[in-house]
């Protein structure tokens, strides 16, 4: 029997570690950078022009509400790569990084 309840501790420990290691965390500054790019910086425009964020203090009616829609970073990056209806691609004009910080921080704003 106590093998068993140590075997369950065991895999049960494993599983959070292994969810845990899934999970992208950003870090303040990259936070910080995002919502700086995402309210000014970035080119060819800012995000805040075009989608309603309220972390950000955006009202965009454009494009999505991103509270509402609250996407995943997967989809914020792949939408910012191909662009998306009238969102035209930052794939030329920001770099992984800044398009990273990005996606971080509509995450976290949103959730």
């Amino acid at each position: 029997m106590m093998f068993v309840k140590n075997t369950l501790r065991l895999l049960s420990a494993a599983f959070v570690v292994a969810a845990a290691g899934s999970v992208h965390a950003a870090d303040q500054a990259v936070l910080d950078e995002g919502k700086t790019l995402f309210n000014t910086d970035a080119k060819p425009m800012a995000c805040a022009l075009c989608h309603t964020l309220q972390d950000a203090g955006a009202t965009g009616g454009i494009g999505p509400d991103l509270d509402e829609l609250k996407p995943t970073r997967e989809q914020v990056q792949k939408v910012m790569i191909e662009g998306m209806g009238a969102m035209p691609s930052f794939a030329a004009t920001l770099d992984e990084d800044a398009r990273n910080a990005i996606a971080d921080y509509v995450v976290s704003a949103v959730n």
